[in-house]
């Protein structure tokens, strides 16, 4: 063996001696945030857990000081005693339309309004803008009075149209803040080549710049859909009979006749389950489009 070749094999020892501890620490230091990503997604599932699981379990079994953290003695009877019972039918039909009607028309304006600041210079566009900003600031708890009478005097208490209007109003300025970022990501000169080719501005818009603009869309429509979907303080002051309670106001009324008779918690979280599955079933439907857009728009531009 030559002296080079003996040099180059030393050498590449010591450099692999040097790595060796290194490479360690890294796969060391890997597997402690792997687990410690583990524990802080199990402290957060938990609840999520607790919730289902009680909801499948028996009163009298959730009662017991032994907690049971397995369904060993899972049964329906909690869901089916929660939607035969009084006004969860109404409160689900109250909630749905109120949730969609806020939804539609909160992406159509904010869409709009998102597009037009970002897009075209007009008198009065930082006042505009800075409207928007100073009226997300205002707490809803100083609107109160003066929302219960505007509606009282349109006679659109215990309404969907009344209380959409009210959510449309506190959802729409955040919304238009986040639209306004994805609108403002994206190149004018794209719509701009797309008409030297013969689009027109219509066609340009709608075949490049609004497939990139459907994750912001989805985005906000997540977080319109979460608002009005689990909205309390407004319902409760617009919403006072018993027969136009949305979901969350439903619950509330669920929870105080089970005080008075002992709290039937299997039924509680049976009850926050159902509350719960529309906005679990929305998200994932929403996700899938979210990639797609993603997906869709990057192509296209």
């Amino acid at each position: 063996m030559s002296t080079m070749t003996a040099d180059r094999i030393h050498t590449r020892d010591v450099a692999r001696t040097v790595h060796a501890p290194n490479a360690s620490k890294v796969r060391v230091g890997k597997i402690l945030l792997g687990a410690l990503g583990v524990v802080v997604a199990a402290v957060w599932a938990f609840p999520v857990y607790w919730m289902v699981l009680s909801a499948f379990t028996p009163n009298a079994l959730l009662r017991s000081k032994t907690p049971n953290f397995l369904p060993t003695h899972a049964t329906l009877s909690n869901f089916q005693e929660v939607v035969t019972g009084s006004g969860f039918g109404s409160a689900l039909r109250m909630s749905v339309l109120i949730t969609f009607t806020t939804l539609i028309a909160v992406l159509a304006f904010a869409f709009l309004a998102a597009l037009a600041i970002s897009r075209w210079r007009f008198r009065g566009r930082k006042s505009f803008v800075l409207a928007v900003l100073f009226i997300q600031m205002l707490p809803a708890e100083g609107l109160f009075i003066a929302q219960y009478k505007m509606l009282s005097n349109a006679n659109l208490l215990n309404s969907v149209i009344g209380i959409s209007v009210l959510y449309v109003a506190a959802i729409i300025p955040f919304t238009v803040w986040m639209l306004r970022g994805f609108v403002a990501g994206i190149p004018a000169e794209l719509e701009e080549a797309a008409m030297v080719d013969g689009l027109s501005r219509t066609q340009a818009f709608l075949r490049i710049t609004f497939p990139l603009l459907a994750p912001g869309l989805v985005a906000s429509g997540v977080y319109a859909f979460l608002q009005a979907w689990n909205e309390f303080t407004v319902a409760l002051v617009v919403l006072p009979a018993n027969d136009s309670q949305t979901l969350p106001l439903w619950l509330r009324g669920f929870l105080a006749a089970s005080v008075n008779k002992g709290v039937d918690w299997a039924q509680v979280m049976a009850a926050s389950t159902l509350i719960a599955i529309p906005v679990i079933v929305f998200f994932l439907f929403v996700q899938g489009r979210m990639t797609s857009g993603l997906v869709s728009g990057a192509v296209k531009g």
